[in-house]
């Protein structure tokens, strides 16, 4: 299968599908397609479904299947890069919801956090995904992207929520920051996210939910009585 990702950033991949081909992904991804490729939704039964809801994706996931050769295209709906990640290589750790497309021999599993604090107060979430098997996963992540190689013991310190994946030889951990005024007025948060090599790191520029705080800030609002 060949695929072709562009316009950024309002980006979308174009997978070239194969007859008999078959590829996976969130549910109300797909954008345009040619005929002869058919969808069927699945929900892979109570424990999938739970463990969906727990990450929040939605709750069903769509196989798309060329019956003879022809394009899918799937569209990222906020600002940002879709990459595509070989997981046959490594297996990768990433933020939940930013699953976007895989190949069927790709598994999605929760990756739970050895320490619990990471998730409450680390930014990139207790609950995040790890993907493992074989084939290629295709990943949203929000605004464009940076790649870190860190050596083994090596860290980099990361504000909340700007991690977007890692390979699964790295650890996450979280440390507080310093100072009473540091936090009241540093605008950083209580803590940072300290990324742990070996392994490589991919950072995104701009988490959603940073962009919908700066958004809000414009909108009007009601006045109060």
């Amino acid at each position: 299968m060949r695929y072709d990702i562009k316009n950024q950033p309002f980006t979308v991949l174009t997978l070239k599908m194969e007859a008999g081909e078959t590829i996976k992904c969130q549910s109300g991804a797909m954008a345009w397609m040619t005929p002869g490729i058919h969808m069927e939704t699945k929900t892979g039964g109570l424990g999938g479904m739970f463990r969906k809801a727990i990450v929040g994706e939605s709750l069903a996931l769509n196989e798309y299947t060329a019956d003879r050769g022809g394009e899918l295209t799937l569209a990222k709906h906020s600002p940002g890069d879709i990459l595509a990640f070989d997981i046959s290589a490594m297996p990768i750790i990433a933020q939940k919801t930013s699953f976007l497309a895989a190949t069927p021999g790709v598994n999605m599993e929760v990756y739970l956090q050895k320490k619990g604090m990471v998730g409450f107060f680390g930014g990139e979430g207790f609950l995040m995904q790890k993907y493992t098997g074989n084939g290629v996963a295709w990943l949203e992540i929000d605004g464009s992207v940076q790649v870190r190689e860190l050596a083994a013991g090596e860290q980099l310190i990361v504000d909340s929520g700007y991690v977007a994946a890692m390979e699964a030889t790295c650890s996450m951990d979280i440390q507080q920051v310093k100072g009473f005024t540091n936090i009241l007025l540093g605008g950083e948060g209580l803590f940072n996210t300290i990324v742990t090599g070996p392994g490589r790191v991919w950072l995104q520029t701009m988490p959603i939910n940073a962009l919908a705080m700066n958004l809000y800030a414009y909108m009007p609002h009601p006045s109060s009585n």
